[in-house]
């Protein structure tokens, strides 16, 4: 559903995409990849977030870059391959959510939906927020599921909302969560959240700002956020066995045994099995994978029986399964 199908404008919101983070538990692929633009089933893992803004009817997303940067501007361009324009806005220090929006102020000029870049998100419904957000008049709408796991709650943020779906108060990774409602990294905001995100402290949790104390001061300041369970899952692309783990659900998801690149040097006897690999790698002769992930322009030497094994042009990560 787009925008102008919930009976709204095209124009009346933009997008924002957080792409700064260093990921330095996605070493050794972080040194030369920023989580945002690492490769799921053959693009960008922020590209199926520009997609899904643009189905949204959003023509205009800032992208906040820091860390190689200008690795995520060689790889997204000009955003027209995805629906949308993209401007590009640097964080010079890595300090956190809030402090990344509070870099936006000047760049944005109405409401404005706000993913962070390194989770790939399964939706239903999306433009709920939208329609929700416009016909309530509200400050704000959070992207929340409902989360079985206790230790996954432990490591996002809870939100404390009614049965009416109004937000009372959110908990930045909670100890003891009183709630199985979590918010999941996709969030609608007036431009009146500005004003709670200046006012942000730091704080002692990690020495930074973070945007769940700016939601927090405003819903103090008295605007009305609510709840929106419209997402499915969400992965976050932590470390390299949570890369190799999406493309290959995706994979699974498209019903195919494997996805196969373009401009691939294949060695004779070569075997592909539940892999993707991506343009321009070389499978060497005799090589077997089994569950791997291969980046463009990787690297399978010769004779290797290889499983659950993520390979680039000049490194090998072995990912142990799950238990």
């Amino acid at each position: 559903m787009s925008v102008s199908d919930a009976g709204g404008r095209a124009d009346e919101l933009m997008g924002v995409i957080l792409a700064a983070g260093k990921g330095t538990r996605m070493r050794p692929f972080s040194e030369h990849w920023p989580k945002p633009i690492l490769p799921v089933l053959g693009k960008p893992l922020m590209a199926y977030q520009l997609e899904m803004m643009a189905g949204l009817g959003i023509r205009r997303v800032v992208v906040v870059v820091g860390h190689l940067g200008h690795e995520v501007v060689r790889a997204l361009g000009d955003g027209s391959q995805w629906g949308v324009r993209i401007e590009y806005v640097e964080q010079e220090e890595m300090l956190g959510i809030a402090h990344a929006v509070s870099r936006l102020e000047a760049h944005v000029d109405r409401p404005f939906f706000l993913f962070l870049g390194d989770i790939f998100f399964v939706t239903e419904n999306l433009a709920a927020m939208l329609t929700r957000f416009r016909e309530g008049g509200l400050g704000g709408v959070l992207a929340c599921k409902r989360e079985p796991d206790l230790e996954a709650m432990k490591r996002n943020f809870a939100v404390m909302a009614g049965d009416d779906g109004v937000v009372t108060r959110v908990i930045e990774k909670p100890r003891f969560p009183r709630t199985d409602l979590k918010g999941c990294g996709i969030y609608l905001f007036d431009l009146s959240f500005f004003d709670a995100v200046r006012r942000t402290p730091r704080t002692a949790l990690r020495n930074e700002y973070e945007i769940t104390d700016s939601i927090q001061i405003f819903l103090d300041d008295g605007y009305q956020v609510e709840a929106a369970e419209v997402v499915r899952a969400d992965m976050n692309v932590s470390y390299p066995k949570d890369l190799l783990d999406l493309n290959l659900l995706l994979l699974e998801r498209s019903g195919e045994q494997e996805w196969l690149g373009k401009d691939l040097h294949r060695g004779a006897d070569s075997v592909v099995s539940r892999s993707v690999v991506m343009d321009g790698a070389r499978i060497g002769a005799g090589a077997e994978l089994e569950q791997c992930l291969v980046f463009p322009g990787g690297n399978v030497p010769d004779g290797r029986v290889r499983v659950r094994t993520i390979f680039t042009a000049d490194s090998e990560i072995r990912c142990e399964p799950e238990g």
